[in-house]
């Protein structure tokens, strides 16, 4: 099952479906770092090259372990992460990690993104009020469950 696996990834990445989600991961990321920074958080480098966005949190005055947590609580998922220079513990941090790989594969675009980053820096400002957090858990209920986990995959080529 090992080399089925590896030869339908080999497969799919040559494939236009996977360039065009590749390419839609790209904007995805740039789009959610320009839409934190908008709500006050510190994009670490000032944007992304890549599919990560690494978000200095320290001028929202929040721990990548609070963050975490609390982002967690609602259906998002990050990875607390030093950043450079982090004067934080590496059980605390000061910043996070986003990955917007499987998001993008979701079909997730930039409306969507821009909503996430809201509903994130909502969670920033509010990560211990539990009718806050309630009603953001509600609303990116909603929104992922407009673009399911597993939609039928093709090969256009």
């Amino acid at each position: 099952t090992t080399m089925a696996a590896k030869a339908w990834s080999l497969k799919y990445m040559q494939s236009e479906a996977f360039r065009t989600i590749m390419a839609q991961v790209l904007v995805n990321a740039r789009t959610l770092a320009e839409a934190l920074a908008k709500h006050g958080f510190r994009i670490v480098s000032g944007g992304t090259d890549n599919h990560i966005v690494m978000a200095d949190l320290r001028p929202k005055n929040i721990s990548g372990t609070v963050f975490q947590n609390a982002l967690d609580s609602v259906g998002i998922t990050v990875n607390k992460n030093q950043i450079p220079n982090d004067p934080a513990s590496p059980f605390v941090t000061s910043g996070v990690r986003i990955g917007l790989t499987s998001t993008s594969q979701r079909g997730l675009k930039e409306p969507e993104i821009r909503r996430i980053a809201r509903i994130m820096s909502d969670v920033a400002d509010s990560p211990d009020d539990a009718a806050v957090l309630d009603k953001l858990r509600s609303e990116a209920r909603e929104l992922i469950a407009a673009f399911p986990l597993y939609p039928p995959h093709t090969f256009d080529d």
